[in-house]
């Protein structure tokens, strides 16, 4: 029986990890350790300042006290699988949009790409809540919980392929009827400045960031392009973040 780890960032309360468990229930052993608080923006990053618990809920579901879905992943390696590796590592299904560059901010995204540096196939899933005109606000989760079982089932059947150091990032539209999946690269995403000024009780200014509205430029074959036209998109992301045809010109430069 295939061995699945999932995490996610939104804490092991999300609604978006509890339809990934109902999803996949069935195609596996399942093992679940999300962090104990939200860890949206955490990016691919890992506690190294403090200590951190494995709180045990119920069988093979914890919680990590106070992780990151990276510290999730590579910590459950040694505590639940006695260094050997699981089949499959699921990091979602966040509560919005993980597309273009947004995915360097994104613990969804980290918590997937950990699985990937050591060479488990590995996916990151998001449920996009806000979007587009005539797209509802309210999310039909049983037709995520269906699309995701049909991707993983696609994966551990060998059909789709994940390769090494690479992880899927999925994202699934917010609409009524879902046209089916769409292989798509990373769009460029469009950012402001949403920074609040506020002022303590003390008199001490600080600052609380806001969202960004969903902007992107508008270029086929895009998971942007996808998702605003009602397909899931799916995206291979590699780790290797180097610059190959900046580096032909490097080259040629110093």
């Amino acid at each position: 029986m295939k061995k699945i780890l999932i995490t996610n960032d939104d804490s092991f309360e999300a609604k978006g990890l509890e339809i990934l468990i109902k999803a996949v229930k069935n195609l596996g052993e399942i093992y679940v350790v999300a962090p104990a608080h939200p860890k949206s923006a955490c990016a691919h990053s890992l506690t190294i300042t403090k200590p951190l618990r494995f709180i045990k809920l119920d069988k093979n579901f914890y919680k990590l006290d106070d992780g990151t879905p990276s510290d999730c992943v590579y910590l459950s390696f040694e505590e639940l699988f006695n260094s050997n590796k699981p089949d499959l590592v699921i990091s979602g299904i966040n509560h919005g949009a993980n597309m273009g560059e947004d995915i360097t901010y994104s613990g969804t995204a980290g918590g997937a790409m950990e699985g990937a540096l050591h060479s488990i196939p590995s996916v990151a899933i998001s449920q996009v809540l806000k979007s587009y005109d005539e797209i509802p606000s309210e999310i039909d989760w049983k037709q995520t919980k269906q699309i995701t079982k049909e991707i993983v089932t696609k994966i551990l059947e060998n059909k789709i392929t994940i390769p090494h150091r690479h992880i899927l990032n999925i994202n699934i539209p917010n609409t009524k009827e879902i046209k089916g999946l769409k292989a798509t690269k990373l769009g460029y995403r469009l950012y402001g400045n949403d920074t609040h000024a506020h002022f303590n009780p003390r008199g001490e200014k600080y600052y609380w960031i806001g969202l960004h509205p969903l902007a992107f430029k508008e270029e086929k074959g895009t998971d942007f392009d996808a998702i605003k036209n009602g397909f899931v998109s799916i995206t291979p992301v590699k780790l290797d973040m180097t610059g190959y045809e900046a580096l032909e010109v490097l080259k040629n430069e110093i």
